[in-house]
């Protein structure tokens, strides 16, 4: 079957008011038309750029994403669009069905009866970043760059002096990963046929390239094969931990490895079946294909946990934008106000800022602030200090900390440093849980 054709649409630059014309995907499916994907993730996907004046325009529309490879159904609706609930649930299962037509009858398809909804655009890119392999630490360290990147484009636009003095404030992040990304930006934005856009960016790459004396001599053909690498290596990894480990280490295992359990892990443990099967070794191809069954349960477990706390965390922030009294509010729902709730608010956050809604971002920031004095409120002494030490942004400025207050240094507060380390690492955030240990062998360094 063809791949679907996009709606064309009549608009307005909403700057200009110049009329114009786009192209609307409301359909991304890997298998028919990958190249969209990268638009997506690149922030090009039903983007209208006005012939006149090149301002940029988001078009809002409904998206769903599909990946049959990696068993991937998501959908966003834009809030802005005020779709029924009848009108998503039609357009959701009109795809559905044209779905279950086009795939192979062998191809599993029970995933597509449960879609995964998304609040924003950028909890679904996320959720595909994720099936990649990528981490959310590296997800942020590229928002940043992003946000960077859009920085020094208003810089050079007002002139050499103001480019200069931005390049020497942010100099330390104009490295590899900053010109990798800016060079795919502007050549996803030529490929899309907008070449004003593609052009201006590589205009802005070159100058940085000259301000900062940073050697882009070999940055494709390295970027390509130290990806290639660092993915294999960390595939081959993962594959090996989670055949290794203990029946009651097994949960933990995968929450800390869940980015890298996507179709290419499964396909590596698959082979290794195969290969136990072929040499004639029953039992071991047996426990492989039980450990791949059970792993494949609990991450469908994990999933369906984590999607359901992000729509609660949805549902507890649309309540708390509508109260009357905000903070009074948030002290009614304090129990709710989690990391999910948190993570929600941050990415409705990078949604306003990107549709240049600064009232919404003003808004949400608020909440923000607020959710953050409620939680505050409602903890002990003990964590309210350990939440001081997490807020330090270097290593030294936390261990200042510590010798600044050893009344709170005892055995309990180090056995609950760690307590907090083994909940984090056991919901799959290594780096905070080693951050936590830290601390808390160097408050209990202080007991002697």
């Amino acid at each position: 079957m063809s791949a679907p054709a996009p709606q064309v649409i009549q608009l307005s630059c909403p700057n200009c008011r110049t009329p114009m014309r786009a192209q609307v995907f409301t359909l991304v499916d890997v298998a028919m038309q990958p190249e969209l994907k990268n638009y997506l993730l690149a922030g090009q996907l039903n983007m209208a750029v006005c012939p006149s004046c090149g301002t940029p325009a988001m078009i809002a529309a409904p998206l769903i994403y599909h990946d049959p490879a990696k068993q991937l159904f998501l959908v966003h609706f834009p809030q802005q669009l005020n779709a029924r609930p009848e009108e998503q649930e039609r357009f959701i299962g009109d795809a559905t069905s044209m779905l279950m037509r086009v795939l192979p009858p062998e191809t599993p398809k029970g995933y597509l009866l449960a879609p995964k909804r998304f609040l924003t655009l950028n909890s679904l890119v996320d959720t595909i970043l994720e099936g990649d392999g990528i981490s959310r630490e590296v997800i942020e360290a590229q928002r940043k760059r992003v946000t960077l990147i859009s920085q020094l484009a208003e810089a050079f636009e007002q002139g050499d002096e103001q480019l200069a003095a931005a390049v020497a404030q942010h100099k330390a992040a104009l490295d590899y990963d900053f010109f990798a990304t800016i060079t795919a930006f502007a050549e996803a934005s030529m490929q899309g046929g907008r070449d004003d856009s593609g052009q201006m960016l590589m205009m802005l790459r070159e100058k940085l390239i000259e301000l900062s004396g940073f050697d882009a001599s070999s940055l494709e053909q390295e970027q390509d094969f130290e990806l290639e690498e660092i993915d294999e290596a960390e595939l081959d990894e993962a594959v090996a931990r989670l055949i290794d480990a203990p029946d009651s280490e097994l949960e933990q295992t995968i929450a800390e490895l869940r980015p890298a359990i996507d179709y290419g892990f499964f396909d590596a443990l698959t082979q290794q079946i195969d290969a136990a099967e072929q040499a004639g070794d029953t039992a071991a191809a047996e426990r492989l294909t039980g450990r791949r069954a059970r792993i494949l349960e609990l991450v469908e477990q994990m999933d369906k946990q984590a999607q359901e706390l992000f729509e609660a965390g949805a549902a507890v922030l649309t309540k708390i934008a509508q109260a009357d009294d905000t903070l009074e509010a948030l002290r009614a729902n304090r129990e709710e106000i989690d990391e999910a709730f948190f993570l929600v608010l941050q990415a409705n956050m990078v949604a306003a800022e990107r549709a240049g809604n600064q009232a919404a971002v003003d808004r949400l920031a608020e909440i923000e602030r607020l959710a953050g004095e409620v939680v505050e409120e409602a903890l002990s002494p003990e964590d309210r200090f350990i939440n001081q030490l997490l807020a330090a942004e270097k290593p030294q400025e936390a261990t200042k900390l510590l010798r600044q207050n050893p009344a709170i240094i005892t055995s309990a507060f180090v056995k609950r440093l760690n307590e907090l380390a083994d909940q984090m690492e056991g919901d799959g955030r290594k780096p905070m849980g080693e951050r936590l240990r830290q601390l808390g062998r160097e408050a209990g360094a202080m007991l002697f």
